[in-house]
């Protein structure tokens, strides 16, 4: 216990999923949150957004570990209030050491086909608010002395994956502004990498929209069918990751252990990216 004890750690997409693993994760190795989510619906994305209640149980595991939390529904593609929430939060817990841009969207279709707006929703989510978040976060960083940020990528910021080209852009634009973040902090001692989960147990992917894509053959997939599809994507015998799985990873990364690892492209993908 106490790998990452009186930090301070932002994490965006809070309030479920990867981000709100990542929340309870680090809070209970002893840092402090601030929580950040839009928590609602997202235009162009059919699965059932983030709500409020979410980012309140997001909130309530968090203060059972006994530290403090700070929450503020932003969307991070808003710059300004994105800065405004992480300023207080900043001012309420004493400082920022942790990053984590963990905010995602996800939907499908082919490339050829996507719309516009399913395009530029995809690229100012899933990279310009990852961007946004750096922006936001990184002078607090600086003035710290030093800090870690992770950025969430995906083995589609790692290969080619069909259906998904404009989530697959963003994730790969995701490495690229780790890379450059990474050399451009390195002086301040911020450290900068990423994670490339595979699929991950999450509303992301438990929806019928992404178990149809997997079992066209089926009209309304279960879960079990799903499965039985979603396990040759990896090289271990399973179906997905979960976010446990992510939020370790984020805790190496943003504590001591890791205070060497820079510019790094992590998989936690059960060997997806190797098959």
């Amino acid at each position: 216990m106490g790998r990452v004890s009186n930090k301070v750690a932002l994490v965006t997409g809070a309030a479920r999923g990867i981000g709100r693993a990542q929340a309870i994760r680090l809070a209970e190795e002893g840092a402090d949150i601030i929580a950040v989510d839009v928590c609602g619906p997202v235009e162009t994305v059919v699965s059932p957004g983030a709500t409020p209640a979410d980012l309140d149980e997001t909130v309530r595991a968090v203060e059972a570990t006994g530290r403090r939390i700070v929450r503020a529904v932003v969307d991070v593609r808003d710059g300004a209030a994105l800065r405004t929430a992480v300023d207080a939060g900043v001012a309420e817990l004493g400082g920022l050491d942790i990053v984590c841009a963990t905010a995602g969207i996800s939907n499908s279709g082919p490339a050829l086909e996507l719309t516009e707006q399913q395009w530029q929703t995809m690229i100012d989510v899933n990279l310009t608010g990852v961007w946004q978040t750096c922006k936001a976060s990184a002078p607090h960083l600086i003035s710290r002395g030093g800090g870690a940020m992770i950025l969430t990528s995906s083995i589609a910021g790692l290969r080619g994956l069909v259906g998904v080209a404009h989530y697959t852009a963003a994730k790969h634009g995701v490495v690229g502004l780790m890379r450059s973040l990474a050399k451009e902090l390195a002086p301040h001692h911020v450290r900068v990498n990423s994670v490339h989960p595979t699929n991950v147990d999450t509303p992301m992917i438990q929806n019928d929209m992404v178990r149809k894509v997997f079992r066209p053959d089926r009209e309304n997939p279960t879960r079990e069918e799903f499965a039985e599809a979603a396990v040759t994507m990896n090289m271990l015998p399973i179906p997905w990751v979960e976010p446990i799985d992510i939020a370790n990873a984020t805790l190496f990364l943003g504590s001591d252990e890791g205070r060497y690892v820079t510019a790094v492209t992590l998989p936690i993908d059960a060997g997806s990216t190797q098959r």
